[in-house]
């Protein structure tokens, strides 16, 4: 990938809304990109950036007047299209959601891809029959202690559930405590069961961020008729299990698409966080970074090993 800091604006593509950014974010498939990984970035040169929070400066054709404040998550931007790890990204108008009033230009940042993701994770394994009534076990959250995870932590616990967080890094425990898990369990304890086709159930439902023999793992201890929700995949593509979760105990695998969702799955979204604005906590979850600091924080992404989101000030 070439990076470049000198794209004009008649080189920012497609569009009829031109956008002021004023916060970005480096999530996964950001610091993939960032850190030239294959399989992300689709064209090149590409400004990287699957989010972004800005004004509309002009709408040729949209429901947008300049002035408007904005969000911007998936479709394609910072991947096949310039995102928004720059100071003005050009967007189609059905690409855009109008920033809540309840929430903050920065506030809406730190929700971003993850925050929505997690959202539609839980909205998923609600639909699925899974509630805080229907079993007295708990619901896993894999990753428990990084973007996703941190939103899924929350909004379970918000919603009723009891939660299992499960994380490689057993010194966030006091925090993800704080985001409402009543327990915290070490990912290599989980791992002890691997390749087991079937452990004793321990959870009723899991929302996973990791993929690959984590989800395997945790897959074999879901309750019968327990629900997975897939959305991430920082542990691995693959998935080193049995059918027998599926067959012996009528698991459920599904998946999150955070891409391509309509706009009402992302209004339904927004709306919920919006009604968490004050009482989530903003200031543990969220870590602020510089534009400048982003490519060097993409490797502190990659391995896992930072803590909630990295939101990004463009202008700063």
């Amino acid at each position: 990938m070439t990076l470049r800091t000198d794209i004009a604006s008649s080189e920012l593509g497609d569009g009829t809304v031109d956008i002021a950014v004023s916060y970005s974010a480096v999530n996964y498939k950001d610091a993939l990109a960032l850190q030239g990984f294959p399989g992300v970035v689709r064209t090149s040169p590409l400004i990287p950036g699957i989010d972004a929070v800005g004004t509309v400066t002009s709408c040729t054709d949209g429901p947008f007047t300049a002035g408007d404040s904005v969000i911007l998550t998936g479709w394609g931007y910072g991947e096949q299209r310039h995102g928004g790890l720059a100071t003005n990204l050009r967007a189609n108008p059905e690409h855009l959601i109008s920033l809540p009033p309840e929430l903050s230009p920065g506030q809406a940042a730190t929700i971003g891809t993850a925050g929505f993701t997690a959202a539609l994770a839980v909205a998923k394994l609600q639909g699925a029959g899974v509630t805080p009534d229907s079993s007295n076990l708990p619901i896993a959250v894999t990753g428990a202690a990084g973007a996703v995870g941190s939103c899924a932590v929350y909004l379970l616990a918000e919603a009723g559930f009891e939660v299992t967080a499960i994380t490689g890094r057993s010194e966030e425990e006091d925090y993800l405590r704080s985001l409402g898990a009543h327990s915290v369990v070490s990912r290599q304890e989980i791992l002890t069961l691997a390749g087991k086709p079937l452990a004793k159930e321990q959870f009723a439902g899991v929302l996973d961020q990791a993929g690959g023999t984590l989800l395997a793992t945790v897959l074999s201890m879901l309750a019968a008729d327990g629900v997975a929700v897939a959305s991430g995949l920082a542990g691995g593509s693959d998935l080193p299990t049995t059918v027998m979760p599926f067959i012996l105990r009528g698991v459920n695998l599904l998946g999150v698409n955070s891409v391509s969702q309509p706009l009402t799955a992302r209004e339904e979204a927004w709306g919920l966080w919006a009604r968490h604005a004050t009482r989530f906590p903003w200031d543990s979850v969220t870590n602020m970074i510089s534009l400048s600091e982003a490519r060097e924080t993409a490797a502190t992404v990659i391995a896992g090993a930072t803590r909630g989101r990295v939101v990004v000030d463009v202008n700063a």
